[in-house]
């Protein structure tokens, strides 16, 4: 009720422990603390919160205009009601080195249990677009290192994304993967690999825990989750996948109710509020005050 029952450093071994289990982890993206609720009941390992969909619902496109501290905000309430580990996307750091620094702490504190820091310049872009530029390779390892002073948590995950991929090419991502780890990265993110032979010459090169981005509409395949196992994976990550699918439903939900005037034909496609009430543990707040469950539910609803 109210709160999850573990504590963020339970959740960081654990995290820890996953990663060193030689499993592959599977990460959908939550677009909302509820959703972080169905994910953890769904069965998943771990939750992702993208800089992209927080933008996203915000209105606004990903390229770094919102700010470390409402992506903390948001975290701490997704914290707040799961169990698993969750994994954020801090972009850039929001900022210089002292500004990454700033960044983790307030992740922390936020009760995640990691994040990610890219070598994108500031303003930023979506992975998976062209005209992206990369910073160098000593602008990165300086953001790291500022990651890793300010750490005060030695469970909490540093993991690196390198976008270079698709601007110097895979042996360069390849060679900056190497030194963000060389900066103290605990795991690399390389985005926009463009092929399965790709994420196995990465695997092949780069020893510590990988993450790979089976984003829609991107420039890589969608590899299942057995092959990326096969592979040597740690993390597969769904960043966006829920947000699609449910704003596609919202768009639809919406031309039919301006097309018939009533919802009618749309019943059958929600979640009933029985449903809703189940996941929210509605029934269980009674134990703490039975003024707040003393009703029943219409049939059917």
């Amino acid at each position: 009720m109210l709160h999850t029952r573990t504590t963020p450093a339970e959740r960081r071994r654990a995290f820890r422990e996953a990663l060193a289990s030689g499993r592959l982890l599977r990460m959908p993206g939550a677009m909302n603390p509820y959703s972080a609720r169905l994910i953890q009941e769904a069965g998943f390992d771990a939750v992702y919160l993208s800089g992209a969909v927080l933008a996203a619902d915000l209105g606004l496109p990903d390229i770094g205009l919102t700010t470390s501290t409402e992506v903390a905000a948001r975290a701490a309430q997704t914290t707040r009601v799961t169990d698993l580990p969750v994994l954020v996307d801090a972009d850039t750091g929001f900022g210089e080195p002292m500004n990454a620094a700033r960044t983790l702490q307030l992740m922390e504190d936020a009760g995640l249990a990691g994040l990610h820091l890219e070598d994108q310049v500031n303003p930023k872009r979506c992975g998976h677009l062209d005209g992206k530029t990369v910073v160098a390779v000593q602008e990165m390892t300086r953001r790291l290192r500022a990651a890793v002073d300010a750490r005060r948590d030695p469970d909490f995950l540093i993991m690196a994304r390198t976008d270079a991929r698709s601007v110097e090419g895979l042996d360069a991502a390849i060679d900056r993967a190497k030194a963000y780890v060389d900066a103290g990265a605990d795991a690399v993110f390389p985005e926009a690999l463009a092929s399965a032979a790709e994420f196995e010459a990465f695997r092949t090169a780069v020893d510590v825990p990988l993450l790979a981005n089976m984003t829609e509409f991107g420039k890589g395949p969608l590899l299942d989750a057995r092959a990326l196992e096969d592979l040597g994976y740690n993390i597969v990550l769904y960043p966006v996948t829920l947000f699609r699918l449910a704003m596609g439903a919202v768009e639809d939900g919406l031309h039919t109710l301006a097309a018939d005037g009533t919802q009618a034909a749309l019943l059958d496609r929600m979640q009933t509020r029985s449903r809703l009430y189940e996941v929210l543990g509605y029934e269980r707040y009674a134990g703490f005050d039975s003024a707040v469950f003393d009703f029943t539910l219409p049939p059917g609803s």
